[in-house]
């Protein structure tokens, strides 16, 4: 068996995956420890990097019996939780580790779907959640979740309504759902900055915001306000669908938000009955626009019933619980965050300076 020191070696400057920078130097290693049997490698993982807990021992895994020369079956790779809290972004202060945008060109593609579905998805992997839903206009995430309280104010911050394990906010929560809401572009900044700075979010790994549909003054309010993780643009197939999703895209890019990738919503429809496919929108047509665009694809939704459903009844908290389409959107929910550790792996290391 080798050394304990060549394993410790390859460990320590392993790749966190939340900040990129080696497991050694961010205090992670646990512990590395060989024996005639094998070798038991124990590191600390935040919740923010549960979505790829299992991807990410393997691939220590693997690099340890590559670079140390240990069989993979006798290399035991385990992670407990490392505890690091968010600092605070921006000029108003949200404690948040990544905030991600999820627009789309036009209204009526499942934008809100697609958004609580990411949300949930973090939740259910273990992470720290909330879900901010800055669609002013037509706010559809209390539907989705079955929830029309009201948020209550301490020490004169809003309490994020808590539904299914996320922190919630929306303005259909202050804004009778029969009322239109009928503002100018200064009202609009007012009512998103509001909801940002005085909502106390506590400490979040991430922050889903849904955004209002088109590409309107929200996106440009967001990127004053605090610095963005990265976008998600949501559209349907079909071609009339694309032209608008190419807007929101270039929306995105213009005002200097990272774009994580494209998501086909909508793609195709499994017959219950006959269980053949219909592509009743077309399919493939994002993934093909996103190419062509040099966008990443994060995956595609079918059409589903049982979606559908949960949506109407306020019951999105529950859509995990069907396989059809618990694996689509999980793996969607992973793709986000790959691309963010991704774009991390690829920024200067960080100097490394000595403590005086």
């Amino acid at each position: 068996m080798p050394a304990v020191e060549a394993v410790r070696a390859v460990v320590d400057a392993f790749p966190d995956p939340e900040t990129g920078r080696p497991l050694g130097a961010m205090g992670q290693v646990r512990a590395v420890e060989a024996d005639g049997d094998g070798v038991r490698v124990e590191i600390g993982l935040t919740t923010w990097s549960a979505p790829l807990r299992d991807e990410t021992l393997d691939a220590l895994r693997a690099k340890i019996a590559a670079d140390a020369g240990v069989e993979p079956l006798a290399c035991v790779v385990e992670a407990t939780t490392h505890d690091r809290p968010a600092e605070k972004l921006g000029q108003i202060g949200v404690t948040a580790k990544s905030v991600i945008a999820v627009g789309s060109g036009k209204g009526g593609v499942g934008k809100s779907t697609i958004a609580a579905s990411i949300a949930f998805g973090l939740r259910n992997a273990g992470c720290k959640v909330g879900l901010m839903d800055a669609d002013v206009y037509g706010p559809s995430v209390p539907h989705l979740l079955g929830v029309n309280e009201r948020p209550t104010a301490i020490d004169q911050r809003l309490q994020p309504i808590e539904a299914a394990g996320l922190r919630v906010m929306s303005m259909g929560f202050m804004v009778p759902a029969e009322e239109a809401v009928v503002w100018r572009g200064p009202m609009l900044h007012g009512a998103v900055t509001q909801m940002l700075r005085d909502t106390d979010w506590g400490d979040l790994d991430y922050l889903i915001i849904d955004m209002p549909p088109g590409t309107g003054d929200v996106a440009l309010t967001l990127s004053q306000l605090l610095p963005l993780t990265g976008a998600v643009v949501v559209c349907t197939p079909q071609d009339v669908a694309l032209l608008d999703a190419v807007k929101a895209i270039a929306m995105f890019r213009k005002v200097k938000i990272p774009l994580l990738g494209v998501v086909e919503n909508m793609s195709t429809f499994v017959c219950p009955d006959c269980g053949s496919q219909h592509a009743i929108f077309g399919t493939g047509g994002a993934q093909r626009k996103a190419k062509e665009l040099g966008a990443p694809f994060l995956g595609a939704a079918p059409i589903n019933v049982d979606l559908r459903k949960r949506g109407d009844d306020g019951q999105m908290a529950g859509l995990y619980d069907d396989p059809a389409m618990a694996a689509p959107l999980m793996e969607i929910t992973r793709g986000v965050v790959r691309q963010i550790v991704a774009s991390r792996a690829g920024q200067p290391a960080m100097p490394s300076l000595p403590v005086l």
